[in-house]
């Protein structure tokens, strides 16, 4: 049940966003909005329900699934791109950098230990 109440919470979220994006017209992605939402929400509550972090755990263990559709509808619009193939290559490579580089830059302000604190603290 925790799965499913996680699940429903998520998809609110994602329902609200759409909502947004529709009611004011903003060129942004509904699912973006309600991520956003979520974020606020969660910095707000200082905590992550059990339910949202077993439903989220169950999402990412399927990510690719998840993004794999959106891929596959770039090769079906491929004339549309002719001639752009170099600015979708490097946003692509410039995108996974920045990504990669902020990535490492949370994790290391994340666990850096306190002066003192050995690794069995």
């Amino acid at each position: 049940m925790p799965l499913i109440r996680g699940f429903f919470v998520l998809c609110l979220f994602l329902i609200v966003g759409e909502s947004l994006r529709f009611g004011f017209g903003w060129p942004v992605s509904g699912g973006v909005l309600g991520m956003l939402l979520l974020t606020l929400w969660l910095l707000a509550s200082r905590q992550v329900s059990a339910d949202i972090a077993i439903a989220s755990q169950h999402l990412i263990a399927i990510l690719i699934i998840l993004i794999l559709p959106g891929l596959v509808g770039v090769f079906f619009l491929a004339e549309r791109f002719a001639g752009q193939w170099l600015t979708f290559g490097v946003a692509l490579v410039l995108g996974t950098l920045f990504s990669v580089a902020s990535t490492f830059l949370i994790m290391m302000a994340l666990t850096r230990r306190a002066p003192g604190q050995s690794e069995n603290d």
